[in-house]
Parts: structure tokens; sequence; C-alpha cells
């Protein structure tokens, strides 16, 4: 059997906060369900991070809603470490995209981590060129500095943050 045939024959699962889900975070699904038999993409609730811009709830309509045409990918959510989530799930492999070095070097720790607690190997799948600046945190930023964030993050995304940012210079 081939690698690529082994590999399609795996759970995939790509953890993040996804808040807000951009370009990038689409292009790395899209990618991983083309290896992948199939691909849980989580929203991680993560209490570190403080005060997201959207809910646990918003950010899994988001992702449901831009994977619509996957038909090999399907959005979760947990709480806790991701080791014990792999357990539970069945996660042959944890998927992680990188951007730059940097990206590299805080996610190989934790890959080494998760494969200590968990037994599962973490899959990098490096980011297209264009997305390689991208980031929720940066999206956001722009985004409520009034630039424009079109061509970063998918439609039903766009869609949602300017209900969002509506909702909130109404206040």
């Amino acid at each position: 059997m081939s690698a690529e045939a082994a590999a399609r024959g795996r759970r995939a699962i790509y953890p993040g906060s996804f808040d807000p889900p951009t370009n990038g975070h689409l292009d790395v699904i899209a990618r991983a369900a083309s290896c992948f038999a199939e691909v849980i993409v989580a929203v991680v609730v993560n209490p570190q991070k403080r005060d997201p811009m959207f809910a646990l709830e918003e950010r899994e309509a988001m992702l449901r809603n831009c994977v619509a045409g996957l038909s090999n990918v399907r959005v979760e959510h947990f709480r806790g470490l991701l080791a014990d989530y792999v357990r539970t799930a069945g996660v042959d492999v944890i998927v992680k995209g990188l951007r730059v070095v940097s990206d590299f070097e805080s996610e190989m720790s934790t890959a080494l981590m998760n494969r200590s607690l968990s037994g599962v190997d973490t899959f990098f799948l490096m980011s297209d060129a264009k997305y390689s600046f991208l980031s929720s945190s940066m999206v956001k930023e722009v985004f409520f500095l009034g630039g424009d964030v079109a061509g970063y993050v998918p439609e039903p995304v766009l869609r949602v943050m300017s209900v969002k940012r509506t909702s909130l210079n109404a206040r």
C-alpha cells in the first residue's frame, strides 16, 4: 500500500480557535481533506484566550457553512487537552498549518507533547504563500480598524463579521 493510500484511510483532526476562520484555515482544511478519509475541524474552547470575537456556536456555524462542499469534513468542538480528545474521537493524526518558521518552532514542541500523551503524530501542512502572513488576530485588528478583509476571509465569515461590527457600533 502506498503512503498516499494509507493516509487516505485515516481520520485527521485540525484543531484551532478559528476566531474568525480565514482563507488560510480553509486552504489547510481543503488540502487535508484531499489527504485523509475524514477531517474533523475541531474548534478549541480555550479559556486562556480571553474575549473571543465570536461565540463558540458562531465559529462552528461559520465553519460548517464554509466546508459544506467537503463531504469528508465535519466540524465539532472540544474542551480540555487535545490529546484526550484525540483518543476519544479515534483520531489517527493531528493536522497543523505552518505559515512561518516561528510557527514551526512553537508547533513542534506541542506536537511532541501531543504524541507523548496520545501516541498520535502531527501532520504539518505548509501554508500557501498567499496566506503566509494571515492570522485571525491580524484579520480582527484590520477589520475593527476599518480595513477591508474581504480577501482574507470567506464570504460567509465576512457576512457574520459585518453583522457583528454593526451590532457593536450600535451600542
